[in-house]
């Protein structure tokens, strides 16, 4: 069975030439040109990946990343754009993005990443049967599958990023995680915009457990970092 790719492209040219590109790679692909539209199209088509390009009519991809990642927590989605400034790169992590690429771009660097993150979600699958449903430290209750954080009656819904990240701190508590092996886990690759995307996630799970006593998340600098629970 072929694998689906939702491409998610305003320019015309640009959209053909890519998709019958992936057509002849051996991918099933749906081209939509108006962000609005993707929503409506999951009711006919269930992609495996999602290619969105960020500058849209109708609704942007940041904000058409929100909305799939709501719904589809487990859904890869690669970002192209132009816009290729740090921040960019970063809002489009936070917005649920697996991967982002900077046009103009190769095709084959295309496929590399779409196989890249189709194999990071198959591991993903398979290892979700043997993931802890909830981690207890002292009075909070950490939920892996529904990124839920409870702390001191507080219910924190945590992002996609935020969950896989707490699920490796936690799975080994008071022990060193390497950081590229945490990078690489995560986000399937090291490089420096996955890098600095970890420090703003990391700086986010801090603020969470700041109230709390006992509890730290501490930076091994070269190294990586250690889940305190003592």
């Amino acid at each position: 069975m072929k694998q689906k790719i939702l491409y998610v492209e305003d320019e015309p040219h640009l959209g053909k030439i890519v998709t019958d590109l992936l057509v002849r790679q051996g991918f099933e692909v749906l081209l939509i040109t108006d962000g609005a539209e993707v929503i409506k199209s999951f009711k006919c088509f269930i992609p495996d990946v999602c290619v969105l390009d960020i500058m849209l009519p109708g609704v942007d991809g940041l904000e058409l990343a929100l909305a799939i990642r709501n719904r589809y927590s487990h859904l890869p989605i690669i970002f192209l754009s132009a816009k290729s400034q740090t921040d960019d790169v970063l809002k489009g992590f936070e917005s649920g993005g697996n991967d982002y690429i900077k046009k103009p771009f190769s095709i084959d660097e295309l496929v590399a990443r779409i196989k890249n993150q189709l194999k990071i979600a198959a591991s993903s699958s398979l290892d979700k049967t043997h993931r802890l449903q909830e981690v207890k430290i002292r009075d909070i209750i950490f939920y892996p599958e529904k990124y839920e954080l409870h702390i001191q009656k507080r219910v924190i819904k945590l992002s996609y990023r935020e969950g896989q990240i707490l699920s490796a701190l936690t799975s080994t508590p008071n022990k060193i995680i390497d950081r590229k092996a945490l990078l690489i886990s995560v986000w399937g690759d090291d490089s420096y915009y996955n890098s600095r995307t970890l420090d703003v996630y990391v700086r986010k799970l801090r603020e969470y457990f700041s109230a709390v006593d006992g509890i730290e998340i501490h930076t091994l600098k070269g190294k990586g970092y250690t889940f305190i629970t003592d």
